[in-house]
């Protein structure tokens, strides 16, 4: 398959890809690894007029203690979020669902920020993101502003991201101590998940997110809220599919995923500690 044709430019730094998609507006895109993008480009899934490279923007590569919480680059490989020290020790949940992401090839390429800022419900670390807590930041011509992982994924492949705005970091309130558990299903260890599951252990039971229940990475509320009324965690989880409508696709059916994610969010639960 071969993309339609597009104009490429390679940004130097942050400023100049903000003034480009800027120039650009809904014609443009960002590439970075390119693992999200390239696919659609030769499905004529997406067509950018102008295509603007950020892969080598360093700046944005990173991992860094912030105090209560841990920064991220938008642009850091899922390899050095799965090999990072600081996050194995302050978020070792992402650090872990980190090494769970496609193959190497796919983790040596793919970033953190690209990931997110996809917004694909099928994907790992964005449910991740939003079980621990996350924080996006994103830059545009305006300044900077801060989007609650809660509020930013909006629709299928939909962010809260607007066209001239990049995503710059991504914090990770510490979570050091705290059960964890990152739960998939798939049919090979390079496979998207059939349905996965990620949570953390809070002091009133636990947040709980989901991989591909939906249109987009979805917190499990009523497990959430299960827990946080005294419900045991087997109760709790056979509340993981309330109020979902998970697709159905040759992989497995809507009913499937459903059954599905009450055993994973059963087995997170367990191995969290609740």
């Amino acid at each position: 398959m071969i993309p339609a044709a597009f104009d490429y430019q390679r940004a130097t730094s942050a400023d100049e890809a903000i003034s480009l998609l800027t120039e650009h507006g809904d014609e443009a895109k960002l590439l970075a690894g390119g693992h999200s993008l390239l696919p659609l480009m030769k499905l004529r899934l997406a067509t950018p007029a102008m295509l603007i490279d950020v892969g080598r923007l360093t700046e944005l590569s990173y991992i860094r203690d912030g105090g209560d919480h841990v920064a991220i680059g938008a642009l850091t490989r899922h390899r050095d979020v799965e090999t990072s020290n600081v996050l194995k020790a302050e978020a070792p949940l992402l650090a872990h669902a980190a090494s769970h992401v496609g193959d190497p090839q796919v983790r040596h390429r793919g970033t953190l920020g690209g990931t997110l800022a996809h917004g694909d419900p099928a994907s790992d670390l964005p449910a991740v993101v939003l079980a621990l807590g996350g924080t996006l930041v994103a830059k545009g011509p305006g300044g900077e502003r801060e989007i609650p992982a809660t509020d930013f994924f909006q629709g299928f492949l939909e962010t809260a991201l607007q066209p001239d705005e990049l995503l710059t970091e991504v914090r990770i309130p510490k979570a050091s101590g705290r059960g964890w558990s990152f739960q998939k299903f798939n049919r090979r260890a390079q496979d998207w998940a059939i349905v996965g599951v990620a949570a953390v252990r809070t002091s009133g039971g636990a947040n709980v997110a989901l991989v591909n229940m939906g249109s987009v990475p979805i917190r499990a509320t009523a497990v959430e809220a299960a827990l946080a009324s005294g419900a045991s965690v087997s109760d709790a989880a056979m509340a993981a599919a309330e109020g979902l409508d998970p697709p159905a696709d040759l992989n497995a059916s809507t009913e499937y995923r459903r059954h599905l994610a009450q055993v994973l969010v059963r087995r997170a639960l367990e191995e969290a500690g609740l």
